[in-house]
């Protein structure tokens, strides 16, 4: 499958087959697609606790605290911690001279001075700064998202789930205060068809994206647009004409009570 396809079919997976357990080696394969992700310095503050429903002990289960869609936690064979460990931080400075001597910063004669007298000054009154939310976390989410894809070419389905019990996750973990928990992703094999209802509602193109400037909308190329579509990157919108039935199917074949939402 091309590269645009598997764009075009990743959907968020919400059904998991709660029986069937996920093979380590797969999440092993998300987990180094995930390092080798871009983070600015290579500091690489990207980390996770991998959580498998059927050998992880009860206590490490029941850390595991989302407010909404709780019940793809209970059904999911894998639950992956993602957090964010700002004190890699620290190590910025080791990071940018590997990168120097891997030819990835800088060029030429003196580069080696310029790196120690002058950037690394720099980046060091920084910091603290570097700490807070922001830079990391979007390059975290970059990791992230190259894991989720490596999910769907295994065949795994995912879903991220944001929660606001970060503190108390990272505290029932056991992980470190400099640690932030970004958020909960399920992992397993899919209960739903592989359309999952079509391709999910988004915000029109031209509110996203601008041009030049804010409010000069980036144009849109109908051209592009087919392309895309020939490709398998775009697709039939949401919902399909079966998808209620389907749902209704997998309330009651996964023993899922109420409306699903909580």
């Amino acid at each position: 499958m091309e590269l645009r396809q598997v764009i075009g079919n990743r959907r968020s997976i919400r059904f998991l087959l709660p029986y069937k357990p996920v093979e380590p080696e797969k999440i092993q394969r998300m987990l180094e697609a995930a390092r080798i992700a871009s983070h600015w310095g290579n500091v690489q503050s990207l980390r996770a606790v991998v959580v498998f429903k059927d050998t992880a002990s009860q206590e490490v289960r029941d850390a595991l605290l989302a407010p909404i869609a709780g019940f793809q936690i209970r059904i999911a064979p894998v639950v992956i911690v993602w957090y964010l460990e700002t004190a890699a931080v620290d190590e910025q400075s080791d990071r940018l001279r590997e990168l120097l001597k891997a030819g990835a910063l800088g060029f030429g004669e003196g580069k080696e001075k310029a790196l120690e007298e002058q950037i690394i000054p720099i980046f060091s009154s920084l910091l603290e700064q570097f700490k807070e939310p922001g830079m990391n976390e979007i390059d975290c989410g970059q990791g992230i998202a190259q894991a989720t894809l490596m999910a769907f070419e295994q065949g795994l389905g995912t879903c991220c789930l944001g929660t606001p019990h970060g503190e108390q996750i990272r505290e029932n973990l056991g992980l470190p205060e400099s640690c932030r928990v970004l958020l909960l992703q399920t992992v397993g094999y899919p209960a739903e068809s592989p359309e999952a209802g079509g391709q999910r509602p988004r915000q029109p193109f031209d509110k996203l994206f601008h041009m030049n400037g804010y409010g000069n909308a980036f144009p849109r190329s109908q051209e592009v647009l087919d392309e895309l579509e020939a490709d398998g990157l775009i697709q039939s919108q949401s919902p399909t004409a079966w998808r209620e039935e389907e749902l209704e199917y997998l309330k009651n074949a996964l023993g899922v009570k109420g409306h699903g939402l909580l």
